[in-house]
């Protein structure tokens, strides 16, 4: 498999969005600097007012990218994820994961 697209929906616990926030963008260079990472940028949603769009205050979502499966199975194996997955784990609610490959 070539190239993998990630998008990660994180839910938090209401009021604690700023913190997982805090925490996931203090990761963010350590995961951008690895190999085989394209891409690696947490998102919040944007109020537009366009139909259809469903806002939740309570989720980030993570759009990455990665040359290849195994790059992102590295990634997940990381020291420094296992590190963010402890810091995180009583301000998570649930997490959601789609891996996407080009059609």
């Amino acid at each position: 498999m070539s190239e993998v697209s990630v998008i990660a929906s994180i839910e938090v616990k209401p009021g604690r969005l700023a913190e997982v926030l805090k925490i996931m963008k203090a990761n963010v260079p350590t995961v951008r600097a690895e190999k085989g990472c394209v891409e690696y940028r947490p998102t919040v949603d944007a109020a537009t007012g366009m139909p259809r769009q469903v806002l939740d205050a309570n989720l980030i979502t993570l759009i990455e990218r990665w040359e290849s499966l195994a790059a992102l199975e590295a990634h997940l194996a990381t020291p420094h994820m296992a590190a963010y997955r402890e810091q995180v784990k009583e301000l998570v609610v649930r997490v959601g994961l789609k891996i996407l490959q080009n059609a």
